[in-house]
């Protein structure tokens, strides 16, 4: 009896929480999004006075690949407690007319700020730094960029190696190393 509780115990936490609800836009809303001016200079004063990190996440109605974030990565506690606990999140939309203003004091769409940046695909999350020179737009000055849908590994090891400025490391270990080294550390036999 006590390894049939086990084992339920076991596929229950494995689960993933629920899932974001969708907005009147079509886009999913997290818990751990913030709904700003999308001034992204504000945006990164108000990231830094709460010590968490600024990521700007571009999705659109009806990506699958949104969708599957939303539904199989994000809603992972160890992956929604981490993005909480340590980030900053503004959400924008590929094709929105919501203004924004960029670091570089450009104001513009949602959908010309995706095109300024070079976005193409949905979702991208663009990680900030603390600071950002005036004359830098947010794809100039973004210390990384996760284009596209991952597993809760790489997705958690993303984060993770931008919260902990991993890229300033005078080292060989990119995120890729740094990914790799991880997997191996899991040791669950997975390659995500």
């Amino acid at each position: 009896m006590r390894r049939i509780w086990m084992a339920v115990t076991a596929v229950f936490f494995a689960l993933p929480s629920t899932a974001a609800e969708l907005g009147d836009d079509g886009l999913h809303k997290a818990d751990w999004m913030r709904d700003t001016f999308k001034d992204l200079r504000e945006d990164l004063g108000e990231a830094n006075a709460e010590g968490k990190r600024l990521a700007l996440i571009m999705e659109q109605r009806g990506c699958i690949y949104c969708t599957k974030m939303h539904k199989e990565v994000y809603p992972r506690e160890e992956v929604s407690s981490y993005i909480r606990d340590n980030f900053f999140v503004v959400q924008l939309n590929l094709h929105g007319d919501t203004e924004v203003t960029d670091f570089d004091g450009e104001v513009l769409t949602e959908k010309a700020a995706a095109r300024k940046w070079g976005l193409l695909f949905t979702p991208s999350i663009l990680f900030m730094p603390e600071e950002v020179e005036d004359s830098q737009s947010a794809q100039a000055a973004a210390v990384a960029v996760m284009p596209g849908a991952f597993g809760v590994g790489t997705t958690l090891d993303m984060f993770t190696w931008v919260n902990e400025k991993r890229y300033e490391l005078d080292s060989d270990e990119d995120f890729q190393r740094y990914h790799a080294r991880r997997i191996q550390e899991r040791q669950d036999g997975t390659t995500d």
